[in-house]
């Protein structure tokens, strides 16, 4: 069952739940922010609508800098604000950057822990139409790689908004990864949300395995477990909001309970959530897990709904995954 002690939203598995996309949090997180610190500015690269940074821009026009089609500018400039007493938020697709941006963010702002949040938009397949140029899929491996950088994928419009500001008040780099399409909105303002605290979104009395979700996908793991429970199949959704640093001790205590893992995200399983789990949990307690992510592939364009069917990440996968690694143990 739904976490009681979450305030999830009560209409989430219902027909007509609202839907908002991820970038919208970004955009409403900015303004507010904007409204409480003066130090806080703002700047894109040429894609304030897309990025929903044109909020802060109307609003606060003399903090917005718009860069132009020039994304290592923009973090080289980033760079600069952010060891002077600001506190610059850069947005742009997240293949453009970190994507292309990515050894001029490593070494002008990753290399000097400069205070600068890097939003990556448009992230994952759900990208969709756009077709694999504008669908990052590894922007998750290539950021956690960075020392020092936190890592943060927030699951729908609400906690999008949450950890936008609560980025603000880390001092160094942060990459916050944000999806396009309108998605369910599964939590509340009532939720609680802390940078490197994963949540157990869905609850039972003797589970058999864990389901790691992270960014929109986790509406499909609780459609999973929601279906798991129908077939008397009982199992833990944890909603890993914040991929680096983890969770440990909650993803430690869970998989205690269980000792079968599944791992769902939009991103190559390579160097993404399943990855960063796999690591702590091969020096911690080594454990059957199953992936569900793209499996070494691009995709192709698509709407989401069709591309998530085809590369195997939807609410049917999940469940077979779950009774995969059950088998395993």
């Amino acid at each position: 069952m739904l976490n009681p002690d979450l305030k999830l939203n009560p209409k989430l598995f219902d027909a007509d739940v609202e839907q908002r996309s991820t970038r919208e949090g970004y955009g409403d997180g900015l303004v507010e922010l904007g409204d409480k610190n003066p130090n806080v500015v703002a700047l894109t690269a040429d894609l304030s609508e897309s990025t929903k940074a044109n909020k802060f821009q109307e609003k606060y026009p003399n903090r917005f800098f718009e860069c132009g089609v020039a994304e290592q500018n923009m973090a080289a400039i980033s760079a600069g604000l952010g060891v002077t007493g600001k506190i610059p938020f850069m947005s742009s697709y997240a293949t453009f950057s970190p994507g292309k941006n990515w050894e001029t963010i490593r070494t002008t702002i990753v290399y000097n822990n400069s205070n600068v949040k890097i939003a990556g938009h448009h992230a994952g397949i759900m990208t969709g139409a756009d077709g694999a140029t504008h669908q990052a899929t590894e922007d998750i491996a290539i950021t956690r790689s960075w020392p020092w950088v936190k890592v943060i994928v927030p699951c729908d419009a609400i906690e999008g908004k949450k950890a936008t500001i609560a980025a603000a008040s880390i001092d160094g780099p942060v990459y916050l990864r944000f999806s396009r399409d309108k998605t369910p909105v599964m939590t509340s303002t009532e939720t609680p949300f802390e940078i490197e605290k994963s949540l157990i979104f869905w609850t039972s009395n003797n589970p058999v395995a864990t389901i790691f979700s992270t960014g929109y996908m986790t509406h499909y793991a609780l459609l999973a477990a929601k279906e798991l429970e129908q077939e008397n199949i009982q199992v833990l959704v944890v909603n890993v909001a914040t991929i680096k640093p983890m969770d440990t001790e909650t993803i430690l205590s869970v998989i205690q309970k269980t000792n079968a893992g599944v791992t769902v995200e939009d991103h190559q399983v390579a160097g993404g959530l399943g990855g960063a789990i796999a690591e702590f949990l091969a020096k911690t307690k080594p454990t059957p897990i199953e992936f569900i992510g793209l499996q070494d592939t691009f995709a192709e364009s698509g709407t989401p709904k069709e591309l998530i069917e085809k590369y195997g990440m939807g609410t049917k996968a999940i469940k077979e995954a779950v009774r995969k690694v059950i088998g395993r143990k």
